[in-house]
């Protein structure tokens, strides 16, 4: 299997922490440039094919991961890492590049999330729990239940 090809103009990381407490990993780039990613934006946009799909358009929204912590972190060959997430996903590999876009665009990726989620039914008050949608069910005329009788 051949390694992602990495853009020659990226900067390489040169350090790593994972503070779990506070869930973000911190990652400075020989650039100078310092990222905090928090672990549950690395896991909705995680570079795998269970997220992504296989082709575009294929990406699956990615609920409940507020929690989601990292148990570990592998080094794969010279390009990137693979994260092992506390709810059993570890098949991401996120090339230098990839955490570089992470930090740099997670303000909009956020934002986006936030947009797919509420699109979806989810609050974006509370950010990632499901929205309360009773007072919105239909009620047939005649029943309280909301049942066709």
């Amino acid at each position: 299997m051949n390694a992602p090809k990495q853009n020659p103009v990226t900067p390489h990381p040169t350090a790593f922490k994972v503070r779990k407490q506070s869930r973000v990993l911190e990652v400075s780039f020989d650039d100078g440039a310092e990222f905090s990613l928090p672990f549950e934006l690395m896991r909705v946009y995680s570079p795998s094919a269970e997220v992504r799909g296989h082709v575009p358009g294929q990406d699956v929204l990615q609920l409940g991961k507020r929690d989601v912590e990292i148990v570990a972190l592998e080094p794969v060959g010279n390009y990137g890492i693979k994260p092992i997430f506390s709810d059993g996903h570890e098949s991401g590999i996120y090339t230098w590049d990839y955490l570089y876009e992470l930090g740099r665009d997670q303000a909009e990726m956020w934002e986006e999330y936030l947009q797919k989620l509420e699109a979806a039914g989810y609050s974006r008050a509370s950010g990632r729990d499901p929205a309360v949608i009773a007072a919105a069910a239909p009620v047939a005329a005649g029943h309280g239940c909301g049942h066709l009788h």
